[in-house]
């Protein structure tokens, strides 16, 4: 495997690492959780878990893409959607801890 890195030109060099990093940033995700989850004695997921998810998952995308492999691609935009959209559901909880209910969320 080493003798194939070798002979790679240097920006195909620079996306495997690109590619590498995202898959780290990607995996370490999966750490957090189960530290926090130890942390507090039960199955957690902290908000760092989705901002992890969302930064790895771009730019394990941005990599997919310039390898232009379809089915990771496909898999990549769909989580990015997914783990956006925890965040956003995340800062509305804290909006509404601050500020309580808007008019809409009252019974």
């Amino acid at each position: 495997m080493l003798d194939s890195l070798a002979g790679l030109p240097l920006h195909e060099k620079i996306w495997l690492g690109v590619g590498l990093f995202g898959q780290l940033c990607f995996a370490s995700r999966f750490v957090v959780q189960w530290i926090s989850s130890e942390l507090k004695r039960r199955s957690h997921v902290p908000e760092a878990f989705w901002y992890l998810s969302l930064a790895g998952g771009l730019i394990l995308l941005s990599y997919a893409i310039h390898r232009r492999d379809p089915v990771f691609i496909l898999g990549q935009s769909m989580g990015a959607v997914i783990y956006v959209r925890n965040i956003v559901l995340i800062h509305d909880e804290k909006r509404r801890a601050r500020t309580g209910p808007t008019a809409e969320e009252r019974p």
